[in-house]
């Protein structure tokens, strides 16, 4: 098995990073940080030399008792790093997320063990059994929960963290799910992901990593087995249950199931949200149509609910609707995941092990200013956006790639008030109590909302309490881009990186001058209105970059990008529905120098291409990239892994990657993912 290096982050002495972490714990909303691993140096040859302290994080190790984490904490001491060192005691913090309190082990080299935890008032309290049995079921959620994707987004937001994969065998799947078993019923007290806004038996870190835990590593009749017991307990689990079904390629059992237990539950939204999304799916859009109304209906303050009848009317083709409902889903504030918050240390050191060196794989150049990046890429905002936003904006882009954008504004003035319409309407009404306003959203006979008969919304108060008091005119930012704005040019001339490209100016489209059906229109909500905004830059940009492109070529000129630059770019065409020239930017990235994120970007086209010999070459490398980078462990690429055996069988797979030219110890970390699947006995592996 091969190893990682230790990365050491030195404490800065007027700041104790264990007494910052302590302080800390009383902001933490969700899972909790990685672990911390503080370590106390001092030299070889001196007992009265002063004393260093660094520390790690760490996120997988077995942290069901305090042995595992101080048999952890031991292997550090024969690190390569220690060799003018020695470690002469350590402590492993580790989150209980149930309990709110951080269970620490106390290790001194050589020495004694303690074990003890701390609440968030910095109250040492002992350690009981319940408390190791919920920080070990935690462990195991934030290692799934904060792993890298495989594109190192996430491995670049915190600096040394070792990953490491908390579930390795069969055995260690039973304790998993034990756990899970045990403290199912209290999951909603760990919190949800970002698109939920209450956390429930259904909707949690808990039952999200059941989830993701099942779904990387095949194991459905693990996951079947568990909640066929919890259901018994709570039919609602079922959803649960019909999920696993369906991943499992049992749609017909799923569908017995979710019959069965609507007749028991009607109103229970998840369950009608698995339906709807397994109706729209199978492309059977009307029989998904008044499920997800009715779960609207349950469920009106969750977002989940609106996006699904969002979907289903894109699926039908009703953009109107779709529109009206993307209007009415409830926004939340984005809750990123907890997160060190310590201060800079006084030195970084970030040794590598020899198995994970190599030449081809060393991005050491993309650092944040070895690349020049254009402003107009820089200011790209949608590649920011997170939680209900980014699924809001998906929804927007689909829209415009299936009807374009000049259509898109066409409806979107149709069933939206138009600032030059408000601002009409105000001349001819005057202000009073039944203006532009007050008549879009109380008229008797304007249509609700949603078109399907639910209780009318109620608009945002920031994006329109100044127009429903009749006091001011909503600014430009703040309300409705100019009704027709133009679609981006697509007869922009050939420019310089330092030039900035301009949108042709908006054209005056004569059917807007009469507004006879202005009292049937909505209020655009602010966040919306600014979707479109950013929708509109992301389109100027891919056009002009297309535009630029095209000239080029036909000039016979290098058309030349910094990495970065190609990666924004690349960023940009997948954002909006345009995989080839996504994976033309990653190519081009690679081509200047190795990117995770370009060679995620290029494994998802060979994915989708069935190509088996290319997505073997990129998985070598992402995990290579990956190990270097003290992440032993990636869900993402364990499951491309594990489906790819699946459908070429794991001699082949081997084969491959055998096959490869690059050093046996970078093909050997594959090889190591492989023997995951095998001890998984996921299909294909045993031949």
């Amino acid at each position: 098995m091969v190893a990682t290096g230790v990365p050491e982050l030195f404490e800065d002495e007027s700041h104790s990073v264990i007494e910052i972490r302590t302080d800390s714990l009383q902001t933490l909303r969700e899972l909790g940080p990685p672990d911390l691993v503080h370590l106390i140096k001092q030299p070889t040859k001196s007992s009265t030399a002063k004393q260093v302290g660094v520390y790690h994080h760490v996120t997988g190790i077995d942290a069901s008792s305090s042995a595992s984490l101080a048999a952890y904490t031991n292997t550090l001491t024969y690190a390569p790093s220690n060799a003018p060192m020695k470690v002469t005691s350590g402590l492993y913090c580790c989150y209980n997320a149930f309990s709110r309190v951080d269970m620490r082990v106390q290790v001194q080299i050589p020495g004694t063990v303690e074990s003890y935890c701390v609440d968030e008032r910095g109250n040492k309290l002992e350690a009981t059994e319940e408390h190791w049995l919920e920080t070990y079921l935690c462990s195991v959620l934030r290692a799934y929960s904060y792993a890298d994707t495989g594109s190192g987004d996430v491995i670049k937001r915190i600096i040394g963290v070792r990953r490491f994969n908390p579930i390795t065998s069969t055995e260690q799947e039973q304790k998993f799910l034990d756990a899970a078993e045990k403290l199912f019923f209290s999951g909603w007290q760990l919190g949800s992901d970002p698109e939920i806004q209450v956390p429930n038996l259904v909707s949690n870190h808990l039952t999200s990593g059941l989830l993701h835990y099942i779904k990387t590593t095949g194991r459905f009749a693990s996951g079947i087995n568990l909640f066929e017991k919890l259901r018994m307990r709570d039919p609602e689990i079922s959803s649960l249950l019909a999920r696993v079904y369906i991943a499992a390629d049992e749609e017909v059992k799923a569908v017995r199931l979710l019959h069965e237990v609507v007749q028991e539950l009607p109103m229970d939204y998840s369950i009608l949200d698995c339906q709807a999304e397994f109706c729209n799916k199978k492309g059977r859009g009307d029989l998904a149509l008044e499920i997800a109304k009715r779960g609207v209906v349950s469920a009106p303050s969750e977002f989940c609910t609106w996006a699904r009848l969002a979907e289903v009317y894109v699926g039908m083709e009703q953009w109107d609707m779709a529109l009206l409902t993307l209007n009415s889903c409830p926004m939340f504030t984005y809750q990123d995941k907890d997160a060190p918050r310590l201060p800079e240390p006084v030195r970084i050191s970030l040794p590598l092990a020899p198995e994970t060196m190599c030449d081809e794989i060393d991005d050491a150049g993309a650092t944040p200013d070895a690349d020049v990046v254009h402003p107009t890429l820089r200011r790209l905002s949608a590649g920011n956006y997170k939680g209900t936003f980014l699924k809001a904006y998906i929804l927007l882009t689909e829209i415009t790639k299936k009807i374009g954008w000049d259509q898109l504004l066409k409806i979107r003035s149709q069933v939206f008030v138009m600032e030059e319409e408000y601002r009409t309407e105000k001349q001819t009404t005057g202000r009073t109590s039944r203006n532009a306003s007050t008549v879009a959203l109380r008229g008797t006979d304007t249509p609700q909302p949603n078109g399907h008969g639910l209780a009318e919304e109620t608009p945002s108060e920031a994006g329109t309490e100044d127009m429903i008091n009749g006091e001011s005119e909503p600014s430009i930012a703040s309300s409705h881009l100019d009704p027709d704005v133009s679609k981006p040019s697509t007869s922009v001339t050939v420019r310089t990186n330092s030039e900035t490209p301009q949108p042709q100016p908006p054209n005056t489209d004569p059917a807007h001058q009469s507004y006879t059906q202005f009292q049937h229109k909505r209020l655009c909500e602010r966040w919306l209105d600014n979707l479109f905004m950013v929708l509109y830059e992301d389109l100027r940009i891919y056009t002009i970059w297309r535009t630029e492109a095209s000239q080029y070529k036909q000039q016979q000129l290098a058309y030349k990008k910094s990495a970065e630059e190609w990666e924004i770019l690349g960023d940009l065409a997948e954002r909006l529905h345009h995989p080839d020239e996504a994976i033309e930017a990653w190519q081009a990235c690679l081509a200047t120098r190795y990117s995770p994120k370009a060679m995620r970007g290029v494994l998802n086209l060979y994915e989708r291409n069935g190509d088996g010999r290319g997505m073997l070459g990129a998985l070598i490398r992402l995990i290579a990239w990956q190990y270097r980078w003290y992440s032993e462990f990636s869900p993402d690429l364990l499951l491309t892994i594990r489906k790819l055996i699946e459908e070429e069988g794991a001699v082949k797979v081997r084969s491959i990657i055998q096959a490869t030219s690059l050093p046996q110890h970078i093909l050997d970390l594959t090889h190591q993912y492989a023997a995951l699947c095998a001890a998984f006995r996921s299909s294909g592996s045993d031949g």
